[in-house]
């Protein structure tokens, strides 16, 4: 950025945050000693919403210091490179950047590994302008500028450029849709920004996902309290497997005789399953023994489980990554095993390959009920509630208008909320925005602030090279430039064809239908005979 870039703009921006934060803690002091109150002013309830808008204040104040702190630390860096001799030996070089570290550590009074994390990552962001600009107007914590250092680690300068105009220029090619990074919880940035950087990572996630098989292991870690911690570091779909099975377990144990929560009860048959204790559980609760109990008779529920694939991956035709619900980006391979070999608790969502969208959720029965849900679950990915992550199958499929005030039943009047926020739906004022069949709902707050839909965000699938000089008779194309994503546009007006392949027969209009299914039985697409009746061969 250069040394000595940028100052005066970001202490402009601190010094409207304060003055506004003055301005408030002038009218709260008004408010309290009753100077100025005109009639039908509800003081109690003024003071509540300053106290809001002081806590969003101060927030968006903290992270513009702390962009003043990142562009201090990275020009440190480049004041001691400039200070180093032009002759300097790569040693030389190596201790004078040390030096400002350990520097940078006193200061800030933490370790020399903290301050040099914080002078890495300090450096990268204020490498990248739209995300340096984010944090030094506020519009993004600390944390979420961190995600962003972290995510862009190993990818070229193009490439994290790339990154960080899709989640921030919104002029870009392709900019994210849906909140603002600021506006979503940290581990929901990271959890689009990680997807996104899978999906455009210069090597594919199947190579990388062969090197991270190689380091697979498992980690103890003694802990206070005669307590302990034991981590295993395993491939996504065997790790989402334990997990399901040991929740599934838990869910089986739970009732009126049963102390221990689900959280307790994880841990618990972890344990039994590993040590081998007979085939059988044991635990403890506050309340004393909770007994032994044969794990083999736990009637344990079927966790279904969503495989979001693009469709060319799922034909092999490409690598690119699918969507482990609960987990991530996976290896296409890995996906088409989980389909091909899965049980039945493994439900494949196709998506459409001209703009990413969900196209139907694969069944082996066509219960409305269970579909919707099923769709609700894929489309939303937790409960829709701002900032909440849970997505377990505890989470309630819910009417957004209620139904004995008219609402229906259907993709756009529901809607996936944890019992926690479905319970304060219905006793205070939290609104829901009308979801759509591709976004989940936005919120509105008790004091009309509004937030955004917090959906996933879908990307057109990649077309193998033999499928797009096919329709677009192009001989060649770049898939980074905007003529290739015009090209796009031509190759997928020409592809009504695949809604026609393999269509189900429909049961006949129900309430609440989803789109039809194109692909109910993927293998039998693999039929090539059909494949070059359209003039397609591989």
């Amino acid at each position: 950025m250069g040394i000595g870039g940028g100052v005066g703009a970001g202490l402009e921006g601190v010094r409207a945050s304060v003055a506004a934060l003055d301005s408030l803690d002038r009218e709260d002091a008004f408010l309290a000693a009753g100077v100025g109150v005109g009639a039908g002013v509800d003081v109690l309830q003024r003071r509540y919403e300053i106290r809001l808008e002081r806590l969003e204040l101060r927030s968006r104040i903290a992270a513009q210091l702390a962009a003043g702190q990142a562009r201090d630390a990275a020009e440190a860096v480049e004041f001691q490179q400039a200070m180093t001799p032009p002759d300097a030996s790569v040693q030389e070089r190596t201790y004078a950047e040390m030096s400002v570290v350990e520097e940078i550590a006193g200061v800030l009074t933490i370790s020399s590994a903290a301050a040099g994390a914080f002078v890495e990552q300090s450096r990268r962001i204020c490498s990248l302008a739209p995300a340096f600009e984010a944090l030094s107007a506020g519009a993004m914590s600390w944390q979420h500028a961190r995600i962003v250092a972290d995510e862009t680690e190993g990818l070229d300068a193009a490439g994290a450029a790339a990154l960080v105009a899709h989640f921030f220029d919104p002029d870009a090619a392709n900019p994210a849709r849906g909140a603002a990074p600021g506006d979503l919880v940290p581990a929901r940035f990271r959890a689009r920004v990680r997807a996104w950087r899978e999906r455009h990572h210069p090597e594919s996630i199947g190579k990388r996902h062969a090197k991270g098989v190689a380091d697979r292991r498992m980690e103890y870690a003694p802990d206070r309290d005669g307590m302990a911690w034991l981590s295993l570091y395993l491939p996504g779909d065997t790790a989402c497997a334990i997990w399901n099975r040991t929740t599934a377990t838990a869910r089986g144990l739970q009732g009126p005789d049963e102390t221990r929560t689900l959280t307790q009860l994880r841990p618990d048959i972890a344990a039994a399953l590993l040590l081998g204790i007979g085939n059988a559980l044991a635990g403890e609760s506050e309340a004393g023994p909770a007994g032994v109990i044969a794990i083999g008779k736990v009637p344990a529920p079927r966790a279904d489980v969503l495989v979001t694939v693009p469709v060319f991956s799922l034909l092999g035709l490409t690598d690119e990554p699918a969507v482990l619900d609960g987990f991530g980006p996976i290896p296409a391979s890995m996906a088409r095993k989980l389909v091909a070999d899965g049980a039945e608790s493994f439900y494949r969502v196709l998506v459409d390959p001209r703009d990413g969208a969900p196209l139907e959720i694969g069944r082996k029965n066509y219960r409305l009920t269970e579909t919707i849900k099923r769709w609700i679950r894929m489309r939303d990915g937790n409960c829709t509630f701002p900032g909440c992550s849970n997505r377990t199958p505890d989470n309630d499929t819910d009417h957004l208008t209620d139904w004995e005030h008219g609402g229906t039943t259907d993709v756009s009047n529901l809607g996936q909320l944890c019992p926690k926020h479905h319970r304060l739906k219905h006793n205070s004022q939290w609104i829901p925005d009308p979801a759509t069949r591709n976004q989940p709902p936005g919120w509105t707050s008790p004091t009309g602030r509004h937030y955004k839909p917090e959906h996933p965000d879908p990307e057109p699938t990649r077309w193998p090279q033999w499928l797009r000089t096919l329709f677009s008779g192009a001989s060649e194309w770049e898939t980074s430039t905007g003529a290739t994503e015009q090209a796009d546009v031509c190759v997928l007006e020409d592809i009504s064809f695949v809604e026609e392949l393999g269509v189900p027969d429909d049961p006949g209009p129900l309430e609440g239908q989803l789109p039809a299914d194109p692909f109910p039985e993927w293998n039998l697409f693999l039929d090539f005979e059909e494949l070059a009746a359209h003039g397609l061969s591989c």
